[in-house]
């Protein structure tokens, strides 16, 4: 059975790297996605939901909703927050 209007996305990525100024723009938010994937990958390694997270750290769920989505832009202290919350430790390294 075909996949009537659905996409590969590994095709269709593969196909935007070849795009100079897509590939710039998505190497400029690696950092970002690396953050958000080991955040998601920690809180699914606990076993716990969205709205378990957001109790642990005192907010709403739809604040982890939209910071695992790229929703929103977190600060520092959002970060630090969730960090804990996760049993993860926040590092920076300058290049």
């Amino acid at each position: 059975m075909k996949n009537k209007g659905y996409v590969n996305f590994k095709k269709l990525e593969s196909k935007w790297m070849k795009d100079p100024e897509y590939k710039k723009g998505y190497n400029g938010l690696e950092l970002e996605y690396k953050l958000y994937e080991a955040m998601i990958e920690q809180r699914i390694k606990h076993g716990i939901t969205q709205k378990q997270l957001a109790e642990k750290v005192g907010m709403k769920q739809s604040a982890i909703a939209r910071f695992e989505s790229g929703n929103c832009n977190p600060t520092l202290s959002f970060l630090k927050k969730l960090a804990t919350a996760l049993d993860m430790k926040l590092t920076a390294t300058a290049n």
